[in-house]
């Protein structure tokens, strides 16, 4: 049975493949559909959605943004985005607004600690991608500041780095309200980072069900056997869509492989289906099967 990935990144946010790329990878994968979800941004969807119709992938066009979680970290990826999502383009321009000038902020701190990196260098690498930490570790790494992705992110970039800076967040329900505004299928991803237990987590779900949450990320790298069943009984308590992605990021995440994860995740295409007849039932618009 063939499998999909409804959760990957290209180098439009903080992936290292172009999206063309990762389509060519999925199709070498023999991954059947796969969601183009970058970070606050639309701009990969194009180039996928063209290299999926020469390549023979479905390309659903989504997006991940960043949820505002005290405690722990949310995300929620909007599937099926339309081609041009003028409300949600205003929110996602004022967040990449706010990326520059947090990138900014830890190349002024890298400075000021005597790292010798330059914002032209940094923009200069990322040519037409937006520029995200990925760019500022690979600038560390190809000046042997840094060992590798991961050193770059542990010691400077990352949450515990001397160069960090908090990231700018929306709230759940402007998130929410923003993706359904669309029409998104809107997707709670990973609920393993919320750092919730499961009584707490149920609550939070059915928080977000009340704000026009669709479904929920259950199959997942970083879940456990336990959490997947947690996630499913969930879905089947308060009408959620199941779904499922490895979060592939290319060689900022070297140890998960699209369409598998670490090798362990297999997500039917049958999941695929089920979402897009939830989709059509709402007279919502759905990407064919190339199968």
């Amino acid at each position: 049975m063939p499998c999909i990935d409804l959760h990957t990144h290209s180098n439009a946010s903080d992936g290292t493949l172009t999206p063309r790329e990762l389509i060519a990878l999925a199709r070498q994968e023999q991954v059947a559909a796969v969601a183009l979800t970058d970070h606050d941004t639309t701009m990969g969807l194009p180039e996928a959605i063209e290299a999926g119709r020469e390549l023979g992938v479905e390309v659903i066009p989504g997006c991940e943004l960043s949820v505002d979680f005290p405690g722990g970290m949310m995300h929620v990826l909007g599937l099926w985005l339309p081609k041009h999502p003028r409300h949600l383009q205003k929110i996602l321009q004022d967040l990449r607004n706010k990326r520059n000038t947090r990138n900014e902020r830890m190349i002024a701190k890298l400075q000021a600690a005597g790292v010798g990196i330059t914002s032209s260098e940094i923009l200069k690498m990322a040519g037409d991608a937006a520029v995200g930490r990925p760019h500022i570790a690979q600038a560390l790494v190809g000046k042997n500041i840094a060992v590798d992705f991961n050193d770059a992110f542990h010691r400077f970039i990352g949450p515990e780095g001397m160069a960090y800076v908090p990231k700018d967040k929306l709230s759940p329900k402007k998130a929410i309200a923003a993706l359904r505004e669309e029409e998104a299928t809107v997707i709670l991803a990973h609920p393993f980072s919320l750092g919730l237990s499961a009584e707490e987590l149920e609550k939070e779900v059915a928080h977000l069900k009340s704000l026009g949450l669709d479904g929920i990320e259950a199959y997942y790298p970083e879940h456990s056997p336990e959490l997947i069943r947690h996630c499913e009984s969930l879905a089947e308590r308060y009408d959620l869509l199941l779904s499922g992605g490895s979060d592939f990021h290319g060689a900022v995440k070297p140890d998960i492989h699209l369409g598998r994860g670490k090798d362990g995740l297999h997500v039917p295409y049958a999941l695929l289906e089920r979402m897009k007849k939830a989709r059509r039932l709402k007279g919502q618009w759905v990407t064919e099967s190339l199968l």
